[in-house]
């Protein structure tokens, strides 16, 4: 019996420097796993999707500028969820080492994304830099079974 694999297009979406772009990323994230069918870690994926949209709001994304949300999802079944933030500034994002205190009002997204996605990084790009996100598949067959491995 031959195996059925279901390719699905990437999505992409453009945001200018603008304070509710973040909301904007997450509700094209919902509606993008929505049409993908993937329920589970479905809001820690929003999340993520917010953490990286603000971080490159705040940090990456010079005056007159703006950042690209990019998911990708290679094979229905068993692919693994692939979250990219492309913003034009510089600098590499990294994850706080010393403790965040309960008043604090920043430096938790990069936190909450290595602690909730299965993998992340940050690659090059000109100008500017991609930081990443990923949420491995479930089994074959299973997209609403999204879980880490």
């Amino acid at each position: 019996m031959q195996k059925e694999i279901h390719t699905l297009q990437p999505r992409t979406a453009f945001y200018r420097r603008e304070r509710h772009s973040v909301s904007l990323a997450r509700e094209f994230t919902r509606t993008a796993l929505a049409d993908w069918d993937l329920k589970q870690r479905a809001e820690d994926i929003v999340l993520c999707v917010s953490e990286l949209a603000t971080n490159a709001l705040l940090h990456g994304v010079p005056p007159g500028r703006g950042y690209r949300l990019w998911l990708s999802l290679p094979e229905a079944a068993t692919g693994t969820l692939r979250i990219e933030v492309h913003d034009s500034g510089g600098g590499e994002p990294c994850v706080p080492t010393a403790a965040v205190t309960g008043d604090a009002e920043a430096g938790r997204g990069l936190l909450l994304v290595a602690a909730l996605a299965d993998a992340w990084g940050v690659g090059e790009r000109v100008p500017g830099k991609v930081v990443w996100c990923e949420f491995r598949g479930g089994g074959e067959g299973d997209r609403a079974g999204y879980g880490r491995a």
